[in-house]
């Protein structure tokens, strides 16, 4: 795990965390966090339903909903799992895509329960890459995996539409970022 400390500052200011990532790297996150109660979005669909079963056996909460189906559900149960001490994972570009194109969904918890988002990727060495509109990973046995941090991104209460935007557009950019640097990690990273 890379910048950690970034993790450290946020729980030692009294926050909880809005850890946002990519759809396709569900399987490498998932593992990662485990058994630490957090509390996940995942759709109301069947594919959801599998997901949900599947999360609860790794120690995650679920909040079930989508930006098509249910949202205000999920929102409402992710806030007050925020507010009650949990933290929430989100995938901004779930449940269908585009592929790495952030939705608005982290911004909006975050301003409405001061809590921050912090945008993480997980990258592993070797892996299958499934034919899915989400490049689905599946880390390959024995296979290493590096996990970045990135740095937290607060959005205030009474945030302007022209604010969200800017703040919205600096988390798909710290996401980008680090999918880029993760990716090419085992590549160019001499400290493997």
């Amino acid at each position: 795990m890379k910048n950690w400390p970034n993790l450290e500052k946020v729980y030692l200011s009294g926050k909880r965390l809005i850890l946002a990532f990519w759809h396709g790297r569900i399987f490498g996150a998932t593992y990662y966090f485990r058994n630490r109660g957090i509390v996940v979005l995942t759709s109301q669909n069947r594919d959801g339903e599998y997901i949900a079963h599947v999360i609860r056996r790794f120690g995650y909460g679920v909040a079930r909903g989508s930006s098509t189906r249910g949202s205000h559900r999920a929102t409402a149960e992710a806030l007050r799992a925020l507010s009650n001490g949990k933290d929430v994972g989100i995938t901004m570009d779930g449940p269908r895509g585009p592929l790495f194109v952030a939705k608005r969904g982290a911004a909006y918890l975050a301003g409405k329960s001061g809590n921050p988002v912090m945008p993480f990727n997980v990258s592993v060495e070797k892996k299958w890459v499934m034919k899915s509109w989400d490049h689905f990973q599946i880390p390959k046995p024995f296979s290493r995996a590096v996990v970045l941090i990135g740095s937290p991104i607060y959005v205030e209460a009474n945030a302007t539409e022209e604010e969200m935007r800017a703040i919205e557009a600096q988390i798909q950019k710290s996401l980008d970022e680090l999918r880029i640097r993760g990716d090419s990690w085992w590549n160019s990273n001499p400290d493997q």
